[in-house]
């Protein structure tokens, strides 16, 4: 912990530097997070943080006022151009400008919504934001329009400095490090040679220039970026959907952006560009250049290409699944009982009133008109007129559902909590508990046939029927990882998905699951990033262990105060995740630490109310 205040109070130094001299912060009668500092001369300062704070001293700090900003976002970074011109940029989108001192912010279009991190300028119209999702903004008349560029990266970017008019550096997330020399039509990505978050970065001279970030990293370059250590990070990301658009073609999808493919039955998987980090739990094809997948913070993303390129879209909601009926007709439920429409191959999306506030979390039709909706507190829903309108039905369940899957007009079923299955035969007007044998939360569930089915959830289980769900019997997949998605290409032929990476193959109906390799998945250590992030109040935390060890997960403010211990136990092999609830608690930046033996790692995360 004590590294990464270490690194947060680096950055704050690094970039003030940038100014006329040094600026120390000293305590101010307030209780803000601020996160950064920006110096105009020896006197007068300026300083923005959470709920839309800013402040500006004219007295070399002795003294702090608070100005209106209009608005209660968090607010990132704060850059002076002259004594009276200067620009803040904050969440969603947020950019500020004045022209006389901080006296009066007006709001300026960013053409984003994109959390912004840090902005620069290089004379008074000429300047740069850079934020979440590898979000470049460039504007040349003083901010009156920003332009988005293209940064080859979907990385968050929390840094951006200039060293003249054509030469810049980004850094941000995983050791993002992107330079240009033509003032921002290109950026090029520089190795770092490591893999932790980059906050800032700072050039004392053309050639020499540093960057700090997480525990206690400091990285120098002595020309001009071309040379950074070169250290290969790796990821271990969840996989959340599976599908095939024939034998051999498949994608899997799941976080921070994750989509793989594969053109050999499973025999290899190849990682695909999309350009997003937000995590994607659903994936569907029409035919076998046309898919979307789908995910959280509203994205949406299509393909018609095979998977090659995908365009980027957003509603602004998390979405769940995805499910098309033809061509042109499709169908994406998610969060707050979100449900979308298309009928023109995605190109639009169309609000429809589910009539409800639950998470929805997966979604089928059994025919062009008629379709299936079910979610948390067993919600399920029907539609027999193409989405105009969705009835309640009942479920006899208050388990969380997360799948529903029909073989025909009447038959079919639903998994979820505690191991629940459920099943229709008229269409949903009844629908009837079946014995799972488990208690393990099932996540999936997919039927090759009329009678032959298969379920996947927690801790690697696979169920299989051949009797229409009157009986579901344990199958050995040979793994405890969280399996979350299940399809299959014929009735001997298919596959699941999930927890770090995990990708079982069958090829004897079930019978036996095989482990596919994975480019880029290792098993050791690891602290994934919490989710959803920011949060209010709860966000998740997960972690995997490679062998029986005690294990602390910490939770810490930014002063180093403990706040929560979530895990104080030892642990077999295997993934977790825990819960960390911040109610109570003032919005802010937290740290949460995992130490394991000799293993130590911390990453932040954003409490926001």
């Amino acid at each position: 912990m004590r590294s990464l205040l270490l690194v947060f109070s680096v950055l704050l130094s690094f970039y003030s530097y940038a100014q006329d001299g040094w600026f120390r912060p000293i305590p101010l009668p307030i209780e803000n997070l601020l996160l950064s500092v920006n110096n105009v001369n020896s006197d007068t300062a300026y300083t923005v943080g959470e709920n839309g704070i800013i402040l500006k001293t004219t007295d070399g700090g002795n003294n702090w006022l608070r100005q209106t900003s209009g608005t209660s976002n968090f607010l990132f970074s704060v850059f002076f151009t002259d004594n009276d011109i200067g620009y803040v940029v904050g969440f969603i989108g947020t950019i500020l400008k004045t022209t006389d001192g901080g006296n009066n912010w007006m709001i300026q279009t960013s053409g984003t919504s994109n959390p912004l991190t840090s902005v620069y300028f290089t004379d008074n119209d000429i300047g740069y934001v850079v934020g979440y999702i590898g979000t470049i903004l460039k504007t040349t008349n003083g901010g009156n329009n920003w332009m988005i560029q293209t940064s080859g990266t979907s990385n968050f970017l929390f840094s951006v400095f200039f060293t003249d008019h054509d030469t810049g550096y980004a850094v941000g997330a995983s050791g993002t490090i992107l330079k240009t020399t033509d003032g921002g039509n290109n950026w090029l990505s520089q190795s770092s040679g490591i893999d932790y978050d980059l906050l800032s970065v700072y050039f004392t001279d053309t050639y020499t220039g540093y960057t700090v970030g997480a525990d206690g990293t400091i990285l120098k370059t002595t020309n001009g970026g071309d040379d950074w250590a070169i250290q290969s990070s790796g990821t271990n990301k969840w996989l959340r959907s599976v599908f095939f658009s024939d034998v051999n073609t498949g994608y899997a999808v799941g976080d921070l952006g994750t989509i793989l493919k594969t053109t050999t039955g499973g025999n290899t998987w190849i990682n695909q560009s999309v350009g997003t980090i937000f995590s994607l739990f659903s994936i569907f094809f029409t035919n076998a250049t046309t898919g979307y997948a789908v995910g959280v913070a509203g994205t949406i993303l299509k393909t018609t290409d095979g998977g090659d390129n995908w365009i980027i879209y957003s509603t602004g909601t998390t979405l769940k699944s995805v499910y098309f009926t033809n061509l042109n007709n499709g169908y994406i439920v998610g969060l707050y009982g979100t449900i979308l429409k298309t009928t023109n191959q995605g190109d639009d999306w169309a609000i429809q009133s589910s009539g409800t506030f639950e998470w929805l979390q997966s979604v089928h039709f059994s025919d062009a008109i008629t379709g299936y909706v079910v979610g948390e507190n067993g919600t399920i829903l029907k539609t027999a007129d193409a989405g105009n309108d969705w009835k309640n039905q009942s479920s006899g369940t208050s388990n969380h559902l997360y799948s529903v899957y029909f073989i025909d007009f009447n038959k079919g079923y639903t998994v979820g909590d505690n191991g629940e299955i459920l099943n229709t035969t008229d269409g949903g007007d009844k629908w009837i508990s079946q014995v799972s044998g488990t208690s393990n939360r099932l996540y999936s569930v997919y039927f090759t046939e009329l009678n032959t089915g298969y379920a996947v959830g927690d801790n690697g289980t696979i169920l299989k029927t051949t009797n229409g769900g009157n009986n579901w019997v344990i199958q050995t997949s040979g793994t405890n990882k969280w399996l979350i998605s299940v399809y299959f290409t014929d009735n001997d032929t298919g596959y699941a998905v999930g927890h770090l990476g995990t990708i079982l193959k069958t090829t004897n109906g079930g019978i036996t699951f095989l482990e596919e390799d994975k480019k880029g998945l290792f098993y050791s250590f690891i602290l994934m990033r919490n989710y959803p992030n920011p949060f209010n109040p709860t966000t998740t935390i997960r972690y995997q262990i490679p062998e029986l060890i005690f294990v602390t997960l910490t939770v810490y403010d930014v002063l180093g105060s403990e706040v929560a211990t979530l895990v104080n136990d030892e642990k077999v092999i295997g993934s977790y995740e825990v819960e960390f609830n911040g109610k109570g608690l003032t919005s802010g930046i937290y740290f949460y630490k995992l130490k394991a033996g000799s293993f130590v790692e911390t990453k932040k995360m954003v409490l926001l109310k």
